[in-house]
C-alpha cells in the first residue's frame, strides 16, 4: 500500500508548499524581531534546564505562534502532520530551530509518538499542543500525559498572551501577535507524573492540567491587559 500523502503527487501542490515556506519564514522571522517578550515564572524553565532533563512544553493550540517564537533555536521536537499544511509548517519551524516527528491523530500517530519517546530518551525536549490538532479548544487530550508517564520527563505548562493581536476565526482562535507588541509568557512549575497510569488516572491528570493552564491563562491575560 502506498502511504505517500496525496498532495505530494501533485506538482502544483509541491510548488505551493515551497512557495508558502519561502515566503512565510522571512515574515515570521521579521515579526519575531519586533516582539517584546516578557516571562513570569522563568525560574521554572531555568530549573528544568539546569537539571539537564528534557521536558514536555505544554500549551494550548491557539498560542502556537507566539510560543514557537519564544522557544525557537532550542532543538525542541514537535509533531507535525504529513498533510499539505503540515508540510509547509514543518519547513518553517525547521528553520526556526525545531525538530519534527511526522504524524497526526489520524495518520501515523503511533510512529510520531514513538519518535518523541526516542527523542526524549536521547535528551531532547518536546512541545505539545494539548488540545490539538482539532480541539475542542482548551480540553487536554491524553497524549502529553501519556508521554510524561512513559518517559519520566516533566510537563512544563506555559501560556502566552499578546497585548495587541489578531485572532483567527478557527476552532482554537489562533492568536497572531501584531508587530512591536509585548507578549506575556507565564510558566508554571514542572509537573511530574508516574508511569503506568490507567485511563481514569490519565483523565484526571488531563483535568488537573487544564486547571493549571487556566490559571496561567488568566494570569497572562491580566499582565497583557486583555479580557480573560
Amino acid at each position: 500500500m502506498n502511504d505517500t500523502p496525496g498532495w505530494r503527487q501533485s506538482r502544483l501542490k509541491r510548488a505551493q508548499v515551497s512557495a508558502i515556506a519561502a515566503i512565510g519564514y522571512p515574515l515570521i522571522a521579521l515579526l519575531a524581531r519586533s516582539l517584546r517578550l516578557e516571562v513570569e515564572g522563568r525560574e521554572h524553565l531555568d530549573a528544568v534546564t539546569a537539571s539537564g532533563r528534557p521536558c514536555i512544553v505544554s500549551f494550548w493550540h491557539g498560542r502556537i505562534l507566539p510560543l514557537s517564537l519564544y522557544f525557537r533555536n532550542r532543538g525542541i521536537v514537535v509533531i507535525t502532520s504529513e498533510n499539505f499544511d503540515g508540510e509547509w509548517i514543518a519547513r518553517i519551524i525547521g528553520r526556526l530551530g525545531y525538530g519534527t516527528a511526522r504524524g497526526s491523530s489520524s495518520r501515523n500517530a503511533r510512529a510520531a509518538t514513538l519518535q518523541l519517546v526516542r527523542d526524549i530518551r536521547a535528551g531532547r525536549s518536546t512541545a505539545f499542543t494539548l488540545d490539538g490538532p482539532r480541539g475542542p479548544a482548551r480540553v487536554a487530550k491524553p497524549g502529553a500525559v501519556w508521554l510524561a508517564g512513559a518517559t519520566g520527563a516533566p510537563l512544563l505548562p506555559i501560556h502566552g498572551e499578546c497585548e495587541r493581536s489578531w485572532s483567527l476565526r478557527s476552532w482554537d482562535r489562533t492568536q497572531i501577535p501584531k508587530p512591536f507588541t509585548r507578549v506575556h509568557m507565564v510558566v508554571g512549575p514542572p509537573i511530574e507524573l508516574p508511569g503506568g497510569l490507567g485511563d481514569d488516572a490519565q483523565a484526571r491528570a488531563c483535568r488537573d492540567l487544564e486547571a493549571v493552564l487556566e490559571d496561567l491563562r488568566r494570569r497572562a491575560c491580566a499582565l497583557a491587559g486583555v479580557e480573560a
